[in-house]
Parts: structure tokens; sequence; C-alpha cells
């Protein structure tokens, strides 16, 4: 009779184990056997581009601060390469870091000499330059004071009266919430400043269930607003707390889509920006989920190609030789 006991109490820890593999063993055989994305090349995009560091224009007190050597982003030989494997690689713009503004409004110091021969070989090889600029939202940026607005102003005129070769202006201050009226004053008070040049802004993404932080994402209408007030839009598509892949590919689709919707502006420019950096370990951008591989499949898997201008790569100095070699698999 206790061999029959213990026959049963076996059968019954088999059934178990059996029903407990199909539970947990059925979503890992579905997510091995879904697809989301598509390996498709990307042609004819004329306005790639990539955020670069504060060397390249950054003045003297900056490479004192850091203990940076200026021979690494000053010498000719230094921009050249730069700029000859941005051309190599279907990249057109150049966004260099000139944050955050100083307390008093201004934007970061630069160097002029360096600016213009920076200037002078991106003229060579084609590139425009478009100086990104801005800061923390209440900190180094405050879109609400007057006093800061006009220094603000006025340093950025004198930026393109001084190198009149500089494409444009690329407003960043993080974070942004949706619905924010004084940005949307600031960029339209740009206009007297910019002229015919560049107005970029580096927007936020639509909401996600995945990253619920309203002060980090813009619902449609107010991504249709600042696309009315601007002249490009580069995305930062990342940062989105998703640890498996195919889920941020699956994101990249619908935000694909939606951005495709809020910026049919004929005159705007609709860059994607994708994440090339690995901060792991900081809770909201896992490297093996958003890469530059999972963002271009989304991308190419929305199927809304003839609505994108260009795809930006965040950033430059995380760049690798595996990761030119990914993104050259989809960039032709």
């Amino acid at each position: 009779m206790n061999r029959d006991i213990w026959k049963k109490i076996g059968v019954s820890a088999l059934r178990i184990t059996a029903a407990l593999a199909v539970i947990f063993g059925l979503p890992a055989i579905c997510y091995r056997l879904w697809q989301p994305g598509e390996e498709k090349t990307f042609t004819g995009l004329r306005d790639n581009a990539i955020w670069i560091g504060h060397g390249w224009l950054g003045d003297d007190s900056w490479f004192e601060r850091n203990k940076r050597n200026k021979d690494d982003f000053r010498s000719k030989e230094k921009i050249s390469k730069l700029f000859k494997r941005l051309a190599d690689n279907k990249i057109s713009i150049v966004y260099p870091h000139l944050c955050p503004a100083q307390f008093n409004g201004r934007i970061a110091p630069y160097g002029s000499i360096q600016t213009e021969r920076f200037l002078d070989l991106a003229e060579q090889y084609k590139i425009r330059v478009i100086p990104w600029v801005g800061g923390i939202l209440y900190e180094s940026a405050r879109p609400g004071d007057k006093k800061w607005k006009k220094n603000f102003f006025a340093s950025i005129k004198e930026l393109f009266e001084k190198h009149p070769r500089i494409a444009g202006i690329q407003i960043n201050i993080e974070p942004m919430p949706s619905g924010d009226r004084e940005f949307l004053q600031l960029l339209e008070e740009l206009r007297s400043v910019t002229g015919n040049k560049i107005l970029s802004v580096a927007a936020y993404p639509p909401p996600t269930k995945w990253h619920q932080y309203p002060n980090v994402h813009w619902e449609w209408f107010y991504l249709h607003q600042v696309a009315a007030r601007c002249d490009q839009m580069a995305v930062m598509m990342y940062d989105t707390a998703i640890p498996l892949e195919k889920f941020y590919t699956k994101l990249m689709i619908g935000w694909t889509r939606i951005l495709a919707g809020a910026s049919h502006q004929k005159e705007l420019s609709l860059i994607l920006g994708i994440p090339a950096y690995e901060d792991a370990g900081v809770g909201y951008h896992y490297p093996n989920a958003e890469n530059i591989a999972s963002a271009l499949r989304g991308i190419a898997a929305a199927d809304r190609q003839k609505d994108i201008d260009g795809i930006a790569l965040y950033c430059e100095w995380e760049m690798t030789e595996e990761k030119w070699q990914t993104w050259q698999k989809f960039i032709k």
C-alpha cells in the first residue's frame, strides 16, 4: 500500500512539474519565436546625425577643468578623422555639445579659433554643424526667466555672428514636462535670433507604460506644438527602462508611427535618435535591450521611411568598431 501511495505522489509531482514547465516555458518559447522588427536597409536619408562631445568646440577652461588633452580634439588630423568617419557612414549633421548654459543664461564658452578650424573641415566634408545648447531645467536652463532668456538669445546671436557657417542651434533642456508653455514661448522668441538658421529641438518621445515619467515624455498634442515651432526635431528614443530587446523594438515601431503623424509639416525635418551608449545599472537603460540594432529594426518595421529624414546616434564617444559595423548593416 505504501508503494501505491508513493507511486501516486510521484505521478502527481510529475504532472505538476510538467504543468509548471508549460506555464513558464510557453512564454519563453513565444518570446523566442516573436520577431517584431525587420532587418531592412535605410536608403536616401539626408539628415543622419550624431551628438558629439564638448571638446570639439570647447574653450581652454573646459580642458583645464576636465584635465583633457587639447590635441585629442584640436588637431586637423583628429578633426579630419572624425569627419571622414562620419561622411563614410552617411552622417551629414553633427551636434557638438555646448552645455550647460552659464547661470546668467549665456551658452557655454567655446574656442573661436577652434570653431573656425572645425567649420573649415566640416565644410570640406559637407557636414553641417548645429551646436547643442541648453541645460537642466530650473538650474542652468530657466526658460521662464526673462533675464536668463535675454542672455541666452544674445549669446546664440553672437555665436552666429562670429561663426556664420554654423548651420543652426539645437535646444536641449531636460527634464521638460509635456505641455510646458514656457518652452514653447522660448522657441517662438528664438525665431528672431535664428533667422534662416536651423532651429533644432532635442525632443522627447511619446509616453510609454514602461517608463511612466511625465517630465521626460511628450503627449501627441505637445509633440505637434513643438514641431510647429522648430525646423528639426531629433527625438531621444531611449532610456525606456525596458529590459528585453524585442519589447524595445516593438516600442520603436509604435513610436516611429506616432512621431511620423505628429510631425507631418512639410518644412520639418524629423530625426529619430537611437542609443549607442552603455549606461548599464542605471535602471532606465539596459544596453542589451536598447541598442543600435534593436532600435533600427523597430524603425524599419514601422514602414515610414518616407516620413523620416534621418537617424541620430547618441553618441560619438561611445561608438566602437563593432557598433559602426552594426550601423553600416542598416544605413546605405
